[in-house]
């Protein structure tokens, strides 16, 4: 397990609310991070962008999520082209999701 940055709780907390915010952070947590291709001995910080572009492109839905986590698992390279952090390595930093309504 790696565990999630505080950026990356901060905008978990903003796109998921209660209990489908436990259930999308032990996704992000547990399901891969740590067997991600060319990610062996990640950590919290350096696993950011492809977290932030799997929450960012699930737009709050775990469904979504699952699925993106998924096509990450393939190839987190076309992960992050999707969510537009493909060409700027610190792009994901300037990413704050809105609030729902």
């Amino acid at each position: 397990m790696v565990p999630l940055s505080p950026d990356t709780v901060s905008r978990l907390a903003t796109l998921f609310a209660g209990n489908e915010r436990v259930v999308a952070r032990a996704m992000l947590e547990n399901e891969w991070a740590e067997n991600l291709p060319f990610c062996v001995n990640s950590d919290m910080y350096s696993l950011e962008r492809i977290r932030f572009a799997v929450l960012k492109l699930s737009d709050g839905s775990l469904l979504r999520l699952r699925r993106e986590i998924e096509e990450a698992k393939k190839d987190w390279r076309d992960t992050l082209m999707a969510a537009g952090f493909g060409y700027d390595v610190h792009a994901h930093r300037f990413w704050y999701p809105q609030p729902k309504d």
